[in-house]
């Protein structure tokens, strides 16, 4: 038994050093490759590189004239010329055609002397190769002209019988300069995929955050509707407890006052039911989180309706509960008149519609100012759009009109704003103001054309 631990144990640690070795070799690869890839105008310690390179490149001019072959040992001032053409290498990436001529004001005359014209020629194809990695296409070419068209004429006037070797050695250097222009095109490549990579995540977290904070309106707006219908019928109905109560004592109305109890009990619970079914949008898993509101995998997941955030909302309310709403409002002492002329709504301007009604008629009982007030609450499709009209006779009209309702200190609340971003929501519009004759009106137009619908 414990000599099979021990195996295992060496197994574990084997196949650890395999895994760290094979993740060595993998960091070395992505750090080659991002040498690569870099864009050699901009790569950081350029220079200290550049020197190391210039170093080398001299190491192995020297390294050739040592291992002889054909041509003559250079001499003091051949020696001094061929070193002297490798340190301008060191600002190659700085400034590329300085360089280049700095080089070839040292090779020149060291071409001239006679020496050995083999050693400087990694040097020479080096600083070539950064002109046309570096630089445009069009700088390339008149280089490689500039380069060779004299070198042509000297050689061909001087040194007919050398034109085949000329030929070969003017092969390597255009091969060297076709190289550097593909290169450089490839940097260009990986550097646009690159873009376009950043821009795409730049996307996505826009709109995350875009989706986030339309969740946000969105809970904050059903929170508004939902409070303030709630407590304004709990309002009216505890009202009605108290009149009752001390009206006339002598003769209290049981009935009454228990009726109210049932209604007031009966609005605490569906605000209750609707409330935890918009909070549980907040407290799900894959939704928002904390106070930053960052988007989990739910929206990550999908765009457009009917994804990501779509799919947590649960059930929306729709015309079909423009009923109940009709009946909270004479619960709460309006006579509501409900008409509905409409069919085949979609979900999302159902729920548009509900809402806004829900809102008017929650403003119409807070303001209306009447015990006999009258709502009238018609709905009805035409143009292919649904029409949503909500009209009360009461006596708030001027001060709805100035800015939407308001909370009980006068200030001014959210009731108009939420419902044009309800018609919005949907692509369509609300006017709200003074009714025709007197009262207040609230008048809604909602498209329903799929393209009204997902905007």
């Amino acid at each position: 038994m414990e000599e099979r631990g021990t195996t295992t144990g060496a197994r574990d640690r084997s196949a650890a050093e395999t895994a760290a070795g094979g993740g060595g070799r993998s960091r070395r690869v992505e750090r080659i490759m991002s040498a690569i890839n870099r864009e050699p105008m901009t790569a950081p310690h350029r220079t200290r590189n550049d020197a190391f390179l210039a170093l080398g490149v001299a190491v192995l001019a020297v390294a050739i004239a040592l291992m002889g072959g054909e041509g003559t040992w250079p001499d003091p001032i051949g020696w001094t010329l061929l070193l002297a053409g490798h340190v301008p290498l060191v600002w190659r990436r700085h400034r590329p055609l300085v360089a280049l001529l700095g080089v070839a004001a040292c090779v020149v005359p060291y071409h001239a002397l006679d020496n050995n014209h083999a050693l400087p020629i990694p040097a020479t194809l080096l600083a070539l190769y950064t002109v046309a990695a570096t630089g445009t296409v069009r700088r390339t070419l008149l280089t490689g002209v500039a380069v060779l068209g004299p070198t042509v004429i000297i050689n061909g006037l001087t040194n007919p019988k050398g034109a085949l070797e000329f030929l070969r050695i003017s092969g390597w250097i255009i091969a060297v300069l076709f190289i550097g222009i593909d290169v450089r095109y490839y940097r260009r490549y990986v550097a646009s995929i690159v873009e376009r990579a950043e821009r795409a995540e730049r996307t996505r977290e826009e709109e995350a955050r875009r989706r986030v904070a339309e969740e946000r309106l969105r809970i904050a707006r059903d929170l508004h509707d939902l409070l303030a219908h709630s407590i304004t019928l709990i309002g009216v109905q505890t009202s009605v407890a108290a009149h009752v109560l001390t009206a006339d004592p002598e003769r209290l109305d049981r009935k009454a006052v228990a009726q109210a109890l049932d209604d007031i009990a009966g609005t605490c619970r569906t605000a209750r039911g609707e409330l935890r079914t918009t909070l549980e949008v907040l407290r799900a898993h894959d939704t928002v989180v904390g106070v930053g509101g960052e988007l989990g995998a739910a929206v990550g997941s999908g765009s457009g309706s009917g994804s990501g955030v779509e799919d947590m909302r649960g059930p929306l309310p729709g015309i079909d509960g423009l009923a109940g709403l009709a009946e909270t409002g004479r619960v709460a002492g309006a006579k509501v008149e409900l008409s509905v002329r409409a069919d085949g709504i979609p979900p999302s301007v159902g729920a548009a519609a509900y809402r806004i009604v829900q809102e008017a008629l929650t403003n119409a009982v807070r303001h209306g100012g009447r015990e006999d007030l009258t709502v009238r609450v018609g709905l009805w499709t035409a143009d292919g759009a649904l029409r949503v009209s909500v009209t009360d006779d009461g006596t708030g009209g001027a001060t709805d009109a100035g800015g939407g309702a308001g909370q009980s200190d006068g200030t001014p609340g959210f009731g108009l704003v939420g419902m044009r971003e309800r018609a919005r929501s949907v692509g369509g519009t609300l006017d709200a103001g003074p009714g025709p004759a007197k009262g207040f009106e609230v008048t809604a137009t909602l498209p329903l054309s799929r393209e009204g619908e997902a905007r």
